[in-house]
């Protein structure tokens, strides 16, 4: 969610700086996350391993953890003496928490695949897969439970899956990508404690070796994603959370926007331990005074008036590959920005088709040009494109480099410009063999007044093409005909002068305007090369929402 801006290099640990990285541990449920987690981590937080009495009662993770393991800082990271941090965010796996996932990998830097080595890839876990491709960079595989196969046959068996692991990658952006195997709890959850996990050191080194500088900037505004939230007693309210953009200080004032308030910092920690200031990818616990811990389950908190809380949205958009079926305008979806997820529709557009082939407009959205409106999300297999095809089966129709989407939210969202966007369709049986995200996207332009519809979206020129067939009455002289059947008696020509109309020998022409009173009109149709590129043919402006 942090913006995409230019950011300064990141200075080289020393032992006096903690390098710290966020790693993703997702995965089907039941693959053994939780228990991987454990046996990794030297330190865990308030909420780790399945602390909750909920997910304890249920015997399954359903919440984020958060513990973390420190080593060495490895030489390819800094060559003075320092620490690495790997901060472990254990998501659920369940499908029923896939919001709770999304909003875990948003936070991650390397993500680690967890697969049961007996049952390979599943559901959840390709879901997990296709989050990952939109929210971090790196990955590692982690074929776990090896124990359950019999020693004489698991080298074969953790090879046999290793291939089709990597089969599985070899089209997305994590082929190649390092594969593990362990056992983190042998024996299962019945298992005594000291049992000694298989791998789990050769996975601390693979870790290590995988870890790498992420992007971290101080400056700009102070956002955090906050993903629980709990009362010490003589204390006060600690909001624990992963730093999304800029800094915090003991002693600074940070807002909650979702309930208007405002509070000072009292003490930070950083897994037990008191620090005074924390930075973008830290995670960190921030105790205020005077605050009901249960008003704020999961949230944001920033520096005060530094977010937009909008009610529409215009989005930089593309489809994720494995979502079946088409896109279509005014369906609606479960919008997820950030930790928070609520119902949208959605609106599509494109360039007009002179400009598909120009190059996107990174973070940006131009209310100067006119756009395309789409009944659907162009792609290969939607079916406008099916149609373009058989009526032009010259030449493959070309799909634009770049989409956008209006999104109406049902209620409103509070979120920093340039955030993360994930369309998902979450009514979707969950026992259903396939994927259930639609979309992801760069939020490019809020929407913060309740009346968008009136104020906002008037500047917005999106245009439907509308086809209209006459016939030419007689030729005038060698660049100007007149036309007949287009336009209804009692039509205003005016509206229309300008507007390309092709003839069926081929050439193209503009609407000069009426002839007479009975709704015929004149054609002028210039030397070739000569026509002004108002519009197409039969197109018929309109501004906002269609």
């Amino acid at each position: 969610m942090a913006s995409a801006a230019a950011t300064p290099p990141v200075p080289k640990p020393s032992t006096s700086h903690r390098l710290n990285i966020n790693v993703g541990v997702l995965g089907h449920i039941d693959s053994g996350k939780t228990a991987l987690a454990r046996a990794l981590s030297t330190v865990g937080s308030t909420a780790a391993f399945d602390r909750a009495p909920q997910s304890r009662a249920r015997g399954i993770t359903l919440d984020l953890g958060f513990s973390c393991l420190c080593t060495e800082l490895p030489p390819h990271l800094g060559t003075e003496p320092g620490e690495l941090q790997l901060t472990l965010v254990d998501c659920p796996g369940h499908a029923s928490l896939i919001r709770t996932i999304i909003g875990g990998a948003q936070i991650i830097d390397l993500m680690m695949l967890v697969i049961d080595v007996t049952k390979g890839m599943q559901t959840q876990s390709a879901e997990c897969l296709v989050i990952g491709q939109i929210a971090c960079q790196k990955m590692i595989v982690v074929l776990n439970k090896i124990d359950l196969i019999p020693e004489s046959k698991r080298q074969a068996a953790v090879e046999k899956m290793s291939k089709k692991m990597q089969k599985t990658l070899e089209n997305t952006r994590f082929h190649g990508c390092p594969i593990v195997a362990t056992a983190a709890k042998p024996g299962g959850p019945e298992a005594p404690e000291t049992v000694t996990p298989i791998g789990v050191s050769e996975l601390i080194e693979v870790l290590k070796s995988e870890a790498y500088l992420p992007t971290r900037d101080p400056s700009g505004s102070f956002l955090m994603a906050v993903d629980h939230c709990f009362s010490i007693k003589g204390q006060g309210t600690v909001m624990t959370g992963t730093i999304l953009s800029g800094c915090v200080s003991n002693g600074d004032n940070v807002e909650i926007p979702a309930l208007k308030v405002t509070k000072k910092v009292k003490s930070m920690q950083m897994f037990h331990t008191p620090v005074n200031y924390a930075m973008q990818g830290d995670r960190v616990g921030i105790c205020v005074t005077q605050f009901d811990p249960k008003l704020l389950e999961r949230g944001l908190i920033c520096t005060p008036e530094s977010l937009q809380t909008i009610h529409a949205a215009i989005i930089s958009l593309k489809k994720i590959p494995y979502f079946r079926g088409t896109l279509q305008t005014k369906a609606k979806f479960h919008i997820t920005v950030g930790h928070e997820t609520v119902m949208g529709r959605v609106m599509f557009f494109s360039p007009a088709p002179n400009d598909f082939t120009k190059e996107p407009l990174e973070n940006d959205f131009d209310f100067g040009k006119e756009y395309l409106y789409q009944e659907e999300y162009l792609s290969k297999d939607s079916k406008s494109s099916e149609e373009n095809k058989e009526n032009d089966c010259t030449e493959e129709r070309q799909l634009p480099k770049q989409q956008w989407a209006l999104l109406e939210f049902e209620k409103p969202v509070t979120c920093p410009k340039l955030c993360l966007v994930i369309g998902s369709k979450l009514d979707t049986d969950i026992h259903a063999n396939t994927c259930r995200l639609a979309f992801h996207g760069v939020l490019l332009q809020g929407m913060e007044d309740k009346s968008y519809a009136e104020t906002c979206l008037p500047k917005l020129k999106v245009y439907k093409l509308k086809h209209k067939e006459g016939q030419v009455e007689r030729l005038c002289d060698d660049y100007s005909v007149i036309g007949r059947s287009l336009f209804k008696k009692e039509t205003n020509i005016q509206i229309f002068v300008g507007l390309k109309v092709k003839l069926s020998t081929g050439e193209e022409g503009l609407i000069e305007g009426g002839f007479g009173q009975s709704g015929k009109f004149k054609i002028r149709i210039p030397a070739p090369n000569q026509l002004l590129p108002k519009t197409l043919q039969g197109a018929s402006p309109e501004t906002g929402q269609n």
